[in-house]
C-alpha cells in the first residue's frame, strides 16, 4: 500500500516508518482467506453463537396431525424414562447453496423448507412465531422409521432417504408436489447359510458429486452397494468387510475417488474406487494410543477446508479427528460421560463441520447443547494430542473449544454452507436454529425517537 502514498506533500522531516500489513486487506485483495486466518476470525465469532429460536415439529398432512406430530403429543403425556413412540430428528441436511434444509423424523416424515423463513422467524425470540406449513416445500410420510436423509449432490432437485428396517432407498424429486417416490432402489436378497433371506437395512447414503447417477450406501451387514442408476435399482458394485456388523456411516472423498465406512467395530475402511481394494485402515501406531479401547463409531465427516481430516465420533461422546495421510489420531475430545446425568444414548448422533474454519458441531451427551470443538490441524489445535499451551504460549482466546447452552437435546447437526449458521435436531423432534444473536444498527438516541 505504501506505494501508492504521495510522499512529495509529507514534511520533508518526517521519518518514513515500516507499517505492518492490514491483514484484512490483504486477504480481500489476494481473494481468498488463509486457513490461518480464518481460524483467527472463528475465535471471535464462535462466542457470539447462541440459540436463535426453536421449531417443533407440530405439522399437519392432508388437515390431520402428521405422525412425528401424534408422537410428540403422545410422549409429553407419558413417563419420561419410557418412550411409547418413536420420536426424534434422525437427519437433516442443507443444500449446496444453503437455501433448503432437509430433515427426516424417527416417525418417517421426511421435510423440505426453506431456511431463510426459519432463520427470519426466529429472530433471537424465545418463543418463535408459528410457522407458515403452507411454505413448507415437502411434508409426507413414508409410512416407515427414517435413519438418514441427503441430497443428490450433482442434482439438487433430489433428495434420498432410507432406514436401518428397510431395504429400499427412496429418491423424491423435490419439484414434483407428490408422496412418492420418483425412483426406489433395492438390494439383493442375501441368503444365510440355512436358506433364509438376511434382513438388511441401510444406515447411510453418500451421493457422487460429479454423476448424479451414482449412489452409494451402507448396510447393516457390513457392506456398500453401488448404484448405477442408469442401468438399474438393484446395486452394481457391493463392497464388503470381514465382518457382518453394521457399517453405521459412510463418507466420499472430495475427489469421489475414495469411500470411507465405520461402524459397530470402531474400525474405519477404506476402499479406492479406482481398484476396489478393501483396508483396515487407521490402526494407530502410537505408544501413547495403543491403549484406547475401541468403541462403536456413529459418525464419520471429511473436514471441508482441510479434506485430509476425518472426524469421527463415538457412542460415548467422544469425538476426534484421523489424518487419512498419516494414518494417525490427531485430535480428541473427551466430554463427560452421559451416565454422570442419566441421560440415554441410544439415538445416533451425526454431528457436522463448519464450512471454513476446522470447527465440529457435535451434540452433548450429557446437557443440552452444542459442542463447537476446535479441530485445527495443527498442534496449536486445543483438541490436538501434541497441544501443551505452557510450552507453546498459545493465547487461550484462539485455542479453546466452545459449549452453546440448548433448549433440547441434540441428536444431529447441519451447518449453512456460506454463513455457518447451524440447525440442530433434537430428541423431541424440534429443529433449533444457532447463529450470531440479532442487533440493532441504531443507537440509543435513535431509538428513543
Amino acid at each position: 500500500m505504501d506505494k501508492y502514498v504521495n510522499r512529495s506533500s509529507l514534511p520533508q522531516d518526517s521519518k518514513s516508518r515500516r507499517r505492518e500489513p492490514w491483514k484484512r486487506v490483504v486477504a480481500e485483495l489476494d481473494g481468498r482467506y488463509s486457513l490461518k486466518y480464518r481460524r483467527q476470525a472463528s475465535a471471535i465469532m464462535l462466542q457470539s453463537y447462541t440459540e436463535m429460536g426453536a421449531f417443533t415439529h407440530l405439522y399437519h398432512i392432508d388437515e390431520g396431525k402428521c405422525p412425528t406430530h401424534m408422537n410428540r403429543l403422545i410422549n409429553t403425556v407419558a413417563d419420561d424414562q419410557v418412550t411409547f413412540r418413536r420420536e426424534g430428528i434422525s437427519g437433516l441436511e442443507f443444500d449446496s447453496k444453503g437455501i433448503y434444509l432437509v430433515s427426516v423424523t424417527k416417525a418417517g416424515c421426511l421435510l423440505v423448507q426453506d431456511f431463510e423463513s426459519l432463520y427470519c422467524l426466529s429472530g433471537g425470540q424465545s418463543t418463535c412465531p408459528k410457522e407458515d406449513e403452507s411454505k413448507h416445500v415437502v411434508h409426507l410420510s413414508t409410512c416407515q422409521p427414517l435413519d438418514v436423509v441427503r441430497w443428490n449432490l450433482a442434482n439438487q432437485d433430489e433428495v434420498a432417504c432410507t432406514s436401518m428396517i428397510s431395504n429400499d432407498v427412496l429418491i423424491f424429486d423435490i419439484g414434483y408436489i407428490s408422496s412418492y417416490p420418483i425412483e426406489v432402489l433395492k438390494k439383493r436378497p442375501t441368503i444365510s447359510g440355512q436358506g433364509c433371506v438376511v434382513a438388511r437395512g441401510f444406515s447411510d447414503i453418500a451421493f457422487s458429486s460429479v454423476d448424479k447417477s451414482r449412489l452409494f450406501a451402507s448396510d447393516m451387514h457390513g457392506g456398500i452397494n453401488i448404484w448405477d442408476r442408469r442401468m438399474s435399482n438393484f446395486p452394481c458394485v457391493e463392497l464388503t468387510t470381514d465382518t457382518h456388523s453394521p457399517l453405521n456411516s459412510i463418507q466420499l472423498s472430495m475427489e469421489n475417488q475414495i469411500v470411507y465406512g465405520a461402524g459397530k467395530h470402531g474400525i474405519i475402511y477404506a476402499w479406492d474406487l479406482r481398484g476396489g481394494r478393501t483396508s483396515a485402515a487407521f490402526q494407530n501406531n502410537k505408544e501413547e494410543q495403543s491403549d484406547i479401547v475401541p468403541r462403536e463409531i456413529f459418525s464419520i465427516d471429511l473436514d471441508p477446508s482441510a479434506p485430509y481430516q476425518l472426524a469421527f465420533h463415538l457412542d460415548n461422546g467422544w469425538s476426534g479427528v484421523v489424518d487419512t495421510q498419516s494414518l494417525q489420531v490427531t485430535h480428541i475430545h473427551c466430554p463427560p460421560p452421559a451416565w454422570l446425568n442419566g441421560w440415554d444414548t441410544s439415538h445416533m448422533r451425526k454431528p457436522a463441520w463448519l464450512p471454513t474454519c476446522s470447527i465440529y458441531a457435535v451434540g452433548s451427551t450429557f446437557d443440552n447443547g452444542v459442542y463447537l470443538l476446535d479441530f485445527y490441524p495443527a498442534p496449536i489445535s486445543a483438541c490436538h494430542v501434541d497441544f501443551n499451551d505452557e510450552v507453546q504460549n498459545i493465547p487461550m482466546e484462539t485455542a479453546q473449544n466452545f459449549f452453546v447452552p440448548l433448549s433440547e437435546a441434540v441428536t444431529a447437526c447441519a451447518t449453512h454452507p456460506l454463513t455457518g449458521a447451524i440447525v440442530a435436531g433434537t430428541k423431541k423432534s424440534s429443529l433449533l436454529v444457532i447463529s450470531q444473536n440479532f442487533r440493532s444498527t441504531h443507537g440509543p438516541s435513535n431509538e428513543e425517537t
